[in-house]
Parts: C-alpha cells; sequence; structure tokens
C-alpha cells in the first residue's frame, strides 16, 4: 500500500506546481479515467455471464481470482512482502 501512497503524494506535489505555475496537466480529464474504469469493470461481466449461463456459482474467491487482479493490478500484501521482494532484487 505504500507504493500508492507515494505515488498518491507525488502526484499531489506535482499537481500543486502546476497550479502554481498555472500551467495545465498534460493528464486526461477526469471523464476519460470514469470511460477506463469502465472498461475495466465491464470486460469481468463476460465471465461472470458465462460463469452464471454455465449455472456455476459466483464465489468470493473466485471473483477475487478471476475478475480482481485484472481490475486492480497486483497489490503489495504488506511490509514483509515488500522486504522479500527487496531482498530477492539483491542477490540477483
Amino acid at each position: 500500500m505504500k507504493p500508492y501512497l507515494v505515488s498518491l503524494a507525488a502526484g499531489l506535489l506535482v499537481g500543486v506546481i502546476y497550479g502554481l505555475m498555472n500551467v495545465r496537466s498534460p493528464a486526461p480529464p477526469v471523464i476519460a479515467l470514469v470511460g477506463l474504469l469502465g472498461i475495466l469493470v465491464g470486460e469481468q461481466i463476460v465471465p461472470i455471464a458465462k460463469r452464471l449461463v454455465a449455472r456455476e456459482s459466483l464465489t468470493l474467491g473466485w471473483l477475487q481470482r478471476e475478475c480482481g487482479e485484472h481490475v486492480f493490478g497486483h497489490l503489495p500484501r504488506g511490509g514483509g512482502a515488500m522486504r522479500g521482494e527487496a531482498a530477492n532484487r539483491e542477490q540477483v
């Protein structure tokens, strides 16, 4: 979660600097980002519909495994996992 917070803080800082300089950001407008979210969520309707048509149950585990990672990406699992990944990189 820490990388996401650092990324948000960096984005806010850049936004403040752009605001002080009276410069428009090159980022897409919010409506475009909402559209992208709609695309990600809409893509998940097909596997869910296929599962329902096949009369298979929708479990929380299946939704997290099949849909969650596609929508949210690989989320960090906490400090221990991050330290383990850093240690693996140092060994390479």
